[in-house]
């Protein structure tokens, strides 16, 4: 018996990352997976995968910084399974966007204001936008359970990826603010902060923050997360194992915040 089973599982992010592994961990629990991206063919790999071991799935290619795209989503999810069950908002951008869209990483002083608003619209909007459409369902419902993907860099500052570190904050108290409000509705809502992950968001620095000199700068655990460690935190939270956990932020870093 696994622990999502029969469950309707919407999934953003889900052709990479902490969203790919969450849809494959998932389905594994007996969930029905729908993933959303925007590339439609690493969607068709991961859903490969899920097939592949025996689950159970589709994808929606869909733009989820537009409200239109949150829309398709949603909508689609619902005109294939009727209801939504849970709703993981793993879709963002991180360091690595800084090659496709140079600017968007800096410190305030040197941001452009379109670079703010592009990081903005990908990692904030989209929740905001698939969180409003989502709850309406989970409402008529009276069930449901919301899992916000943030990170450390939403509980602490940073040198620099200033727009970045604000969307992730933000994620992190508009999560605590819906736990309030609708937990009437019997709706869930809780955040996994992870911290530096083995994904290609930050593969490019991950060789500097774990070097075989100071392995420990970062983390006391000498190594970054696996994006398999950040979904077993995100099942967590979807299942009824978390049945008194609302508003709940959980930190998946090796121990970084911990240390002063």
């Amino acid at each position: 018996m696994g622990r999502l089973d029969n469950k309707i599982v919407l999934i953003t992010g889900a052709s990479a990352g902490i969203g790919r592994a969450c849809m494959l961990l998932f389905a594994k629990e007996g969930a029905t997976v729908c993933g959303v991206s925007r590339t439609q063919s690493n969607l068709d790999d991961t859903l490969r995968d899920v097939t592949a071991a025996g689950g159970k799935g589709s994808t929606i290619s869909a733009d989820l910084s537009t409200p239109e795209g949150a829309e398709k989503a949603v909508a689609q999810c619902l005109a294939r399974y009727a209801r939504i069950d849970i709703l993981v908002n793993a879709a963002g951008v991180g360091y690595s966007w800084r090659h496709s869209s140079p600017g968007s990483m800096n410190p305030v002083h040197s941001t452009p204001i379109d670079k703010w608003r592009e990081v903005m619209s990908i990692n904030l909007d989209s929740v905001f936008y698939m969180c409003r459409l989502v709850l309406q369902q989970m409402k008529a419902q009276q069930k449901g359970s919301i899992v916000n993907v943030a990170s450390i860099f939403g509980l602490g500052g940073a040198p620099d990826a200033h727009t970045y570190t604000a969307t992730k904050g933000a994620i992190i108290n508009l999560s605590r603010s819906m736990s309030v409000a609708y937990v009437d509705d019997h709706i869930r809502c809780n955040v996994v902060a992870p911290g530096f992950v083995q994904t290609q968001m930050v593969e490019d620095v991950l060789p500097m923050l774990f070097s075989a000199e100071n392995p420990k700068l970062i983390s006391p655990m000498g190594r970054p997360a696996t994006v398999e460690e950040v979904a077993y935190a995100c099942l967590f939270f979807a299942s009824e194992e978390s049945s008194y956990c609302t508003g709940s932020v959980l930190a998946v870093d090796g121990g970084s915040t911990a240390r002063a």
